[in-house]
């Protein structure tokens, strides 16, 4: 990989995830899967007595450490048989899917029959993922964290996730 970001990595690992994990695919998500850190570091609970717009800045605040951890945590990236990212097109969006450990990779096999496949996939670093590998793809694309799953996570083509140049325009919200 160069540091630039102008070549796609060379992909490092191969393993058979099935191998990694027990679950069955009827119980994916399984109550026995592993929650992925990222996803579950010191949330507090939500209380029912904060007004809407509380709720509101709340949310932004916790999206916001959402990202902040995973631009700073390396995540694996699977690739498909033709040695590129593994991607999913959804609703003109092309989502790069990455997974928070091995296990989690592993159920997104199991849930896609592919368990007894090799799957070759490298670590990535999630700012890298977002600042590099994202305005490579052709249109829209963001990251999809632990497809699948309960406990997923997507950063979606917009300005403050990806860069300006290659976000969504979605118009002034309030």
């Amino acid at each position: 990989m160069t540091d630039n970001g102008d070549e796609m990595p060379n992909a490092q690992q191969i393993t058979r995830l099935a191998e990694l994990t027990n679950v069955a695919v009827s119980g994916l998500p399984s109550a026995a899967a592993p929650t992925s850190e990222i996803l579950a570091a010191g949330r507090p609970p939500v209380s029912p007595d904060r007004e809407p717009a509380d709720e509101a800045a709340y949310a932004r605040r916790e999206f916001a450490r959402l990202l902040g951890e995973f631009r700073r945590t390396a995540v694996l990236v699977p690739f498909d048989d033709q040695d590129s990212l593994w991607t999913a097109d959804f609703d003109g969006v092309r989502w790069i899917c990455a997974f928070s450990d091995e296990e989690a990779l592993a159920r997104f096999a199991v849930a896609r029959g592919g368990a007894g496949r090799e799957w070759t996939y490298r670590t990535i670093l999630g700012a890298r993922l977002l600042d590099v590998m994202v305005p490579m793809l052709p249109g829209p694309g963001g990251v999809a964290l632990d497809a699948g799953s309960a406990d997923g996570a997507l950063f979606p083509p917009v300005a403050g996730i990806v860069p300006d140049e290659v976000a969504v325009d979605l118009g002034e919200t309030q």
